[in-house]
């Protein structure tokens, strides 16, 4: 495997603006109505300092090209799949309407592995966001790389079968439907262009998903607005999400938390019961 040690430690700064038109924009998509006063809902932060490149310097997945100059930022992997695996999140202060926004981005740590399916990279990269100087959330990011898939690869995840979901064991369920709209919406609030959100040839005959994927982060806003309709706003101090297996747009998802021994669990399920994300806050 390549050595791509020099990229740990590598950062970028971004500045940003919670403006009106941004906060309108969020709560839209998600059904929600203005806050007063107004401090945004826990997770406005993956819509700021959002990734910049321009068009030109996109790949053929939609993520920005990388390459090994002192100008990329991530590594240049030859495995062209890319997921948002994980993050850890701590909020220390919250987001208002009209915060000027800070972030700074580093590579903490980059490990290579053999998986089953072939060579796995994973890139944990830290953030730090400011909101008007004071620090309000830090968050670390396991991206993952995979090789591409095959023609004949079957799609994943598998289809529904006859089982369903139960909520049974949890405190609290909500269950909702993302539809491309949605999808859509969420791409273009966090300026995301990866095909498998809103191309759903290219989702099914290049990356060999069934339909097209909600975003990981995406399910942890609807997890995090679960948990601020149980709790009340801006409650938590830590919130920890771990993608399992894709949610495919237009099929049911169903949101679910429960108290736990040192805080609370969360989870989202497709509605046959497998497993989508799995999550955990504290207050």
């Amino acid at each position: 495997m390549t050595d791509f040690s020099a990229w740990i430690g590598r950062e970028t700064n971004a500045r940003d603006r919670l403006d009106d038109a941004l906060a309108a924009r969020w709560l839209a998509t998600f059904d929600l109505p203005r806050p007063h006063p107004a401090i945004m809902p826990q997770g406005i932060h993956f819509a700021l300092c959002t990734p910049d490149a321009p068009t030109a310097m996109l790949g053929e997945d939609g993520h920005p090209a990388r390459d090994d100059s002192a100008d990329s930022f991530l590594p240049p992997f030859p495995m062209p799949r890319r997921m948002w695996a994980s993050s850890t999140m701590r909020f220390l202060a919250p987001i208002a309407i009209g915060a000027v926004i800070e972030r700074r981005s580093k590579i903490a740590a980059i490990t290579e592995k053999q998986g089953s399916s072939g060579p796995l990279a994973f890139v944990d990269v830290s953030h730090e966001t400011r909101s008007n100087g004071t620090l309000a959330v830090v968050e670390t990011q396991s991206i993952v790389y995979r090789e591409a898939a095959s023609g004949g690869q079957d799609l994943s995840p598998p289809p529904l079968d006859e089982a369903s979901f139960s909520p049974e064991g949890w405190d609290a369920h909500r269950s909702l439907t993302p539809d491309p709209r949605l999808l859509f919406r969420y791409s273009a609030l966090t300026f995301n262009t990866h095909r498998i959100h809103y191309d759903a040839p290219y989702a099914r005959e290049v990356e060999r998903y069934r339909g097209l994927v909600v975003h990981g982060p995406l399910t942890a806003s609807l997890l995090l607005q679960l948990a601020e309709s149980e709790l009340g706003a801006n409650r938590l101090r830590t919130f920890r999400f771990r993608g399992l297996s894709p949610a495919i747009a237009g099929e049911a998802l169903h949101l679910v938390m429960r108290k736990s021994s040192d805080g609370y669990d969360l989870a989202a399920f497709a509605d046959d019961g497998r497993q989508v994300t799995q999550a955990s806050a504290t207050v």
